[in-house]
């Protein structure tokens, strides 16, 4: 008797004579068969071992985590506001709303403030005055625009060759205050620049700084106190619960800077190529190559070097230990000038 037996694919001839053989191969491949196929897992298993944990989404500004269901993709780009910041300014509107800030040498030793907004936009920033040379590397990393009273005849095509995009009177959102004198009565809108900025594209600038944690810093020196000196004009800082206060701010009570880090970068200062109104040297802050930095944080201050290849490169930092991070939180930028007769930084405990 001669029969066919036919299972996973296989023909086996059942001829009496080839039984027995034909028997053991069956249930050999039957056994086969029978048993799980290691290729075709359960789609649960097959989940459990794809799925990955979701990184958390951060402000390029901060470093900090973003809200449950916030997006840090925008329809806007990072706006900086140009602030005065003599006691003629007081009191000035909205910087407590700022991301970052980057306080900049102006002629005459005095200071200027670039403050960054993106994670926030206030309904009133000002007092608004004119940018610098120097302000094509403090924004350019980010691709920022600039909310600005103008400026001078010799630093606009270079502000426009570097691709800034700038706003200034007369555009959605930047006006006049009636209750200011001139010129510091230039203010602006955030929400109505940005909606005049929106171009269909939500994306995510770069990281600013390089962000870590206070866990992530190497031991540093006592440092309660800084004073950072630029001339005419010193800033003076006090740790105080956690945070840096500026006290002789111009700021409206209630409406300050608070940062949780103050880092300290050394500028050459050159002749911008021209002189103001009243006929002093116009300065500008060499914001790419490198030198010395110091870090503030928890009330204690890191020497570091710093660096910037060109002046749209990312800031980099390092000390002899290696590449050092700025943890997560507000910064305040010094950009102090190397000069000593007209800068320099001293802390105290």
């Amino acid at each position: 008797m001669r029969g066919v037996v036919q299972t996973c694919g296989v023909r086996f001839s059942t001829a009496r004579s080839a039984l027995p053989a034909s028997l053991i191969a069956l249930s050999l491949v039957l056994a086969g068969c029978g048993g799980d196929d290691p290729e075709k897992e359960s789609p649960e298993a097959e989940k459990s071992v794809t799925q990955e944990p979701e990184v958390p989404q951060t402000w390029p500004l901060t470093g900090l985590e973003a809200k449950a269901g916030e997006s840090v993709e925008l329809d806007h780009p990072v706006l900086v506001t140009k602030i005065d910041n003599s006691p003629s300014s007081a009191p000035q509107i909205g910087l407590s709303k700022a991301d970052l800030v980057v306080e900049e040498l102006v002629e005459g030793g005095i200071t200027r403030l670039a403050a960054f907004y993106y994670s926030q936009l206030p309904g009133e920033i000002g007092p608004v005055r004119s940018m610098r040379a120097s302000d094509i590397g403090i924004v350019s990393p980010v691709n920022a625009d600039i909310v600005t009273s103008g400026a001078a005849r010799e630093t606009l095509p270079r502000i426009d060759k570097a691709g800034i995009k700038y706003f200034g009177e007369g555009a959605p959102g930047v006006y006049r205050n009636s209750n200011r004198s001139a010129p510091y009565n230039l203010f602006a809108s955030l929400k109505k620049v940005a909606k005049a900025a929106e171009d269909g594209k939500d994306q995510r600038p770069a990281d600013y700084l390089p962000w870590g944690t206070a866990a992530d810093l190497p031991e540093g020196v006592p440092a309660g106190t800084i004073s950072a000196d630029f001339g005419s004009h010193t800033t003076n800082w006090v740790f105080r619960n956690g945070r840096y206060v500026n006290n002789n701010s111009n700021a409206a009570q209630g409406d300050r800077f608070q940062p949780e880090s103050v880092l300290v970068i050394r500028v050459d200062v050159v002749d911008a190529g021209y002189r103001d109104p009243v006929g002093n040297f116009v300065p500008e802050s060499k914001f790419t190559g490198g030198g010395k930095a110091q870090l503030f944080h928890g009330g204690k201050v890191i020497e570091a070097e710093w660096s910037k290849a060109k002046l749209n490169a990312p800031l980099e930092l390092k000390t002899a230990a290696g590449a050092l991070t700025v943890p997560a939180g507000k910064v305040w930028i010094e950009l102090v000038p190397i000069d000593a007769d007209n800068g320099s930084v001293v802390f105290g405990k």
